[in-house]
C-alpha cells in the first residue's frame, strides 16, 4: 500500500487541530451517524480546557484519490514553544510536514521556531496558509512573508520551491487558487500525496527490525507503550527484542506483546505486524524510554537520536510544610513527589528533574511557565500536595571567555494603538529592546522585540491589565547573550496573616481599604499566609481573624450588614508568576495559597536583616 507519514506544524491556535477534525471526517473515519466532538485530538482535560495542543498525536487515514488508496499518518503537534521538545522528536519520523499559517496574523514566533526544526532536519514542507475566510485575511502578504521566513532560515533551493494552498480548516476546503473555490479538502490531501515522498526506510522491509522510540506512555494492561517509525525489518508479536541507549548500550531484552497501528482515531492491535516505514505503538519492554533504539538482538548500533534544546526555566517543587498540609491532598511524601517528577522527566524530555542540597526539595527545569504551570496542574489534579517556588532562568557560562550568558527570547506583541505607549515603555524598562513595529490591521499595531527570559516572568498579568485584555503577546526562545544587569521590577506588598483561623467578614471588610483581598469570609489561613495584594510597596502583617466586639449597647444588628468586594483569585499560572524570591504557592488538590517562605514575621525580619 502507498504510504505516506507527515505533521501538521503551526504557531498556536493557526487551526492545526480544527484542520484535522476536517481530514478525519472527510477521509470517511467518522460514520454518517456518529457523534463526534470538536477538536477530537486534544483527548487530555487541560487541553479541552486551554484550547491548546500540549502532546503530539497520531492519527491514520485512507484516502482514495488520483494515486489509489494511500494511508497517510498524520501528527498533530503542539504550538507553544514550551512544548517544543514534542515537536523537535516528532518531526525525526516524518517525510514531510504541512505547516499551517493564519492569512490574517500572518508569521509568528512560533511559526520560525517550528519551521527551523524542519527545514534543518531536510523536510521539504507544504504552506498552508489557513483561515482565508476570516475578515481581514491577506493570503498574498502572508505568502510573501512565509517565502522571506523560508529564506531567512536558510533553506536550500528544494526547501525554497514550497507548494502553497489556501484553506479554511473550520469549514472544510481547501484551494490551490482563491479565484477558483473548493467544497472539501481534496487539493489538500492530493497534494500531500504528490509532494510528501514515501518513506525511504520501505526499502527495508527484508532487513532486521530496528525502531526509534519517539513517544512513551502507560497503559494499565499492557504496560509501557512506545511509539515510533519503524526503520528497519517488521515488528511481529512474539519478536525478541532488545533495547539501546543513545550511546549503544544494552537496556534490557524482551519480546514485543502487542503491536498497535493507528486507525483514524483508535489504536488496533495488528497481529500480521508491521513493516518499515509505518508509525505503530509496541508494548512488551519495561525499562526502554524516549530516544532508544529498539532492536532486533543481531544490532548492536543505535539509530541517531535528535537532541533537544535545553531547558531556559527552572523552579523548586518541595513537600508542603504548611500548617494546612495533608488536609486536602494525599500524595504528599517526598519520595512519591520524586517519583512522579523522574516519571514525568521520562516521557518529556524537555523537562529536567535534579534533587537540591534542600531537604524534601527538587529542582524542576523546563521550557517556560505554560510547561511548568501544566505539570504542576497535572500533579494537582492526582492528589498532590506540594510547595511551588517563583520561577528561574537558567543561566549558563560562556565556555570560552567564562562571560555569564542568560536566555533571551523573541517576542511579538499585537495590541491596539492606543496601548503601545504603555507596553514599549514597561518593556524598555525591564530591558527588552525593540527591533520592529509597525500596523497589523484594524487600528492594532505589531511591535517585535528581542527580551531575557526572566523579565518576562510575571509580565503577562500586567500586560493583560495595561492593554485592558485586549493585547496578545508571543514568545519563543531564540539563544543567549551576556547578562544583561538586574532588573527593577518593583511589586506591590503584600498583605500578611499574622496568626491562625478563619478569616472573619468584618475583618476583612477592615482591611479592603488596604489593598485587594485574595480570600473570603470563613476561609482558613495561617501565619504568614499571603491574604491579599497592599496598596503600598511594604509588606504588611494583619488580623484577618478580628471580629466585631459586641456589647449591650452596640448589638449585632445595629449597624450596616458588612458588604465585601468578592476576592481575587489567582490561577496556578497567576500565582506563579506574581510570588517573589521569598515566597511560595501552595498547591493542594482544591485550594491555590501564597505564603511566605518564612511564616514567622519575627525571624522574616531578622532575616531580612541579616541579608541587608
Amino acid at each position: 500500500m502507498n504510504l505516506r507519514n507527515i505533521a501538521i506544524i503551526a504557531h498556536v491556535d493557526h487551526g492545526k487541530t480544527t484542520l484535522v477534525d476536517a481530514l478525519l471526517a472527510q477521509s470517511g473515519v467518522f460514520r454518517a451517524n456518529e457523534a463526534t466532538v470538536e477538536r477530537a485530538m486534544d483527548s487530555n482535560d487541560q487541553e479541552r480546557e486551554r484550547g491548546i495542543t500540549i502532546l503530539a498525536k497520531c492519527t491514520s487515514v485512507l484516502w482514495h484519490g488520483k494515486a489509489g488508496e494511500t494511508r497517510i499518518n498524520i501528527i498533530d503537534t503542539p504550538g507553544h514553544a514550551d512544548f517544543g521538545g514534542e515537536v523537535e522528536r516528532i518531526l525525526g519520523m516524518v517525510d514531510g510536514c504541512v505547516i499551517l499559517i493564519d492569512a490574517e496574523e500572518g508569521v509568528m514566533p512560533q511559526t520560525k521556531f517550528v519551521l527551523g526544526k524542519a527545514l534543518k532536519l531536510g523536510l521539504r514542507p507544504i504552506l498552508c496558509i489557513n483561515k482565508v475566510d476570516r475578515p481581514h485575511a491577506d493570503p498574498d502578504r502572508v505568502h510573501n512573508e512565509a517565502f522571506d521566513l523560508f529564506a531567512a532560515m536558510g533553506a536550500t533551493d528544494e526547501q525554497l520551491d514550497f507548494p502553497h494552498i489556501y484553506a479554511s480548516g473550520k469549514n472544510g476546503w481547501a484551494t490551490l487558487d482563491m479565484n477558483q473555490p473548493s467544497e472539501t479538502l481534496a487539493p489538500l490531501f492530493d497534494l500531500i500525496v504528490d509532494h510528501v515522498p514515501p518513506p525511504a526506510a520501505q526499502a527495508k522491509v527484508d532487513e532486521p527490525f530496528q525502531m526509534l522510540s519517539v513517544l512513551i506512555e502507560s497503559d494499565p494492561f499492557l504496560g509501557r507503550i512506545l511509539t515510533g517509525r519503524i526503520a528497519s525489518g517488521k515488528a511481529v508479536p512474539g519478536l525478541a527484542i532488545k533495547a539501546l541507549d543513545r550511546n549503544g548500550n544494552e537496556i534490557e531484552r524482551g519480546r514485543i506483546t502487542k503491536v498497535l497501528a493507528f486507525r483514524g482515531l483508535k489504536r488496533q492491535p495488528i497481529d500480521e505486524g508491521a513493516e518499515a516505514g509505518d508509525i505503530v505503538a509496541i508494548a512488551g519492554l519495561s525499562k526502554a524510554t524516549v530516544a532508544d533504539t529498539l532492536c532486533d538482538m543481531s544490532l548492536t548500533d543505535a539509530l541517531p537520536a535528535q537532541p533537544i534544546d535545553p531547558p531556559t526555566i527552572s523552579m523548586t517543587v518541595s513537600v508542603n510544610d504548611s500548617p494546612l498540609a495533608g488536609r486536602e491532598g494525599d500524595k504528599v511524601q517526598s519520595r512519591v513527589i520524586a517519583a512522579r517528577l523522574q516519571k514525568e522527566a521520562e516521557s518529556n524530555v524537555a523537562i529536567r528533574v535534579t534533587e537540591t542540597a534542600e531537604k524534601d526539595a527538587f529542582e524542576v527545569a523546563g521550557r517556560g511557565e505554560l510547561q511548568l504551570g501544566v505539570l504542576i496542574e497535572n500533579m494537582r489534579r492526582e492528589g498532590f500536595e506540594v510547595a511551588i517556588s517563583r520561577p528561574r532562568v537558567v543561566f549558563k557560562n560562556d565556555p570560552e571567555t567564562g562571560e555569564r550568558l542568560e536566555p533571551i527570547e523573541d517576542v511579538v506583541i499585537d495590541v491596539d494603538d492606543e496601548y503601545t505607549g504603555v507596553v514599549i515603555e514597561k518593556l524598555s524598562a525591564r530591558k527588552a529592546e525593540l527591533k520592529d513595529m509597525g500596523p497589523s490591521g484594524a487600528g492594532k499595531t505589531r511591535i517585535t522585540l528581542k527580551s531575557p527570559s526572566r523579565s518576562l516572568i510575571g509580565y503577562q498579568g500586567e500586560f493583560l491589565t495595561d492593554t485592558r485584555g485586549s493585547g496578545v503577546l508571543n514568545r519563543v526562545f531564540s539563544h543567549y547573550e551576556a547578562y544583561k544587569g538586574p532588573i527593577d521590577q518593583q511589586r506591590k506588598g503584600v498583605l500578611i496573616s499574622n496568626s491562625d483561623g478563619e478569616t472573619a467578614a468584618y475583618a476583612l471588610w477592615n482591611l479592603e481599604e488596604r489593598g485587594t483581598m485574595f480570600v473570603g469570609a470563613g476561609e482558613k489561613t495561617y501565619m504568614g499566609m499571603i491574604i491579599g495584594e497592599n496598596s503600598r510597596s511594604d509588606d504588611l502583617d494583619v488580623n484577618p481573624m478580628k471580629a466585631k466586639q459586641l456589647t449591650n449597647v452596640r448589638a449585632s444588628g445595629k449597624d450596616e450588614a458588612v458588604r465585601l468586594t468578592p476576592p481575587r483569585r489567582p490561577t496556578l499560572e497567576q500565582a506563579i508568576a506574581y510570588i517573589e524570591d521569598d515566597e511560595l504557592v501552595e498547591v493542594t488538590p482544591k485550594s491555590i495559597r501564597l505564603r511566605k517562605k518564612e511564616l514567622n514575621p519575627s525571624f522574616r525580619k531578622k532575616r531580612v536583616k541579616e541579608e541587608a
